[in-house]
């Protein structure tokens, strides 16, 4: 589509179907008339028009501008919660949780505005291994404890952790690939949401305006990923089940981070009949009680509590948050956003500021003509 008024068209037929174009045009301030000929390329849209437009149809608006998505734009995939017994997909609280992912999009606008000014688009990004065998060469031999950081250093994958938030997401914004946990505590659905959005990520599936069918083929697909990252087959068939009592259950959970209910549900997709009898027993209780219970650490110490700990923390990549501290060092940016990151009060964010130069009465005078 060449012109504006034609991708104004589709858009229009997407979003409004069935509503008359004089009433469209009514809304934005617009008569009939000259709707009908900005849409016929006969008379230009205005910027307040094509604003109007925007907010009225949910589009894009720099799409409807010049025909290519904004590069900065938020895109997002979310990890469904799944109904097991109805086979339903669904992220209840998307709607609540829309605030924080707008305001992690802004800190990465701010703290990287180059990446806007020279166009740079998410699929510009180097592509992530589309293999999980490949992912995991990537991250590297036990990767699961440091999860996040080895996203970062290795895949360029930044991770945020906020409480409040009521699932996981990962984000396609600019030339940046992002993962937002709910700090929940719960190490084991944090590793599995972190696999699982970077399969969304692998797969590429940020893409606008894809049917439920295809939302929900794309949620099994990054399941998948996760299962064969996190649970590969040939570690699974390796083991001698037979012969696992609870101790040994115990550190092959704390080994690969997972639940013992995601570790029954892998075993029973890989193998035909049900997964072992102790899987199974201990698959219906909390995989914490298992670890307390029954592993023991090599120091002695508790290394159960400070990994709890650890995934109810606030977390911003560290790359994130040096951006910020330099915009701020050189008066690019304010310490509100760093502070919101931080979870303090701006005025507890020390940090080197430019100072402004006294400007007397009559200098400001004569720069300004008066």
């Amino acid at each position: 589509m060449r012109s504006i008024g034609e991708r104004v068209l589709e858009q229009i037929r997407q979003a409004r179907p069935a509503e008359h174009r004089q009433d469209i045009a009514r809304e934005i301030g617009m008569t009939p008339d000259a709707f009908s000929r900005a849409l016929n390329g006969r008379r230009a849209f205005s910027s307040i028009e094509l604003a109007h437009l925007a907010d009225l149809l949910d589009a894009d608006l720099h799409w409807m501008i010049t025909g290519r998505p904004d590069p900065y734009r938020l895109v997002v995939a979310a990890r469904h919660t799944f109904d097991h017994a109805t086979g339903r997909r669904e992220v209840p609280a998307r709607d609540a949780d829309q605030a924080v992912l707008e305001d992690i999009a802004l800190a990465y606008r701010q703290a990287f505005p180059e990446r806007r000014r020279l166009g740079t688009a998410a699929s510009a990004s180097s592509p992530l291994p589309s293999n999980p065998g490949e992912v995991r060469a990537a991250l590297g031999a036990d990767f699961v404890r440091p999860f996040a950081e080895r996203l970062e250093a290795r895949l360029g994958v930044g991770v945020v952790r906020f409480p409040g938030l009521s699932t996981a997401y990962s984000l396609a914004i600019g030339g940046h690939r992002v993962i937002v946990l709910p700090g929940t505590g719960n190490w084991f659905r944090e590793n599995w949401s972190l696999a699982h959005e970077l399969g969304h990520l692998a797969l590429r599936h940020h893409e606008d305006g894809v049917t439920e069918a295809e939302r929900n083929r794309r949620e099994a697909a990054a399941n998948a990923f996760a299962a064969d990252l996190l649970l590969p087959h040939d570690e699974l068939a390796a083991v001698e089940w037979a012969s696992v009592d609870a101790a040994g259950l115990a550190a092959l959970v704390w080994r690969w981070g997972v639940s013992t209910d995601a570790l029954a549900r892998r075993l029973s997709a890989i193998h035909e009949g049900p997964p072992p009898p102790l899987v199974v027993e201990w698959a219906g209780q909390k995989t914490q009680r298992l670890l307390r219970r029954h592993w023991r650490s090599r120091t002695g110490e508790d290394e159960i509590t400070p990994r709890m700990q650890a995934a109810a923390r606030r977390r911003f990549p560290l790359e994130l948050t040096e951006a910020h501290l330099a915009g701020i060092a050189s008066g690019a940016l304010g310490k509100e956003t760093l502070a919101w990151m931080l979870g303090v009060n701006p005025d507890a964010v020390e940090v080197d500021m430019p100072s402004v130069p006294d400007v007397s009465i009559d200098d400001l005078a004569g720069v300004l003509g008066i």
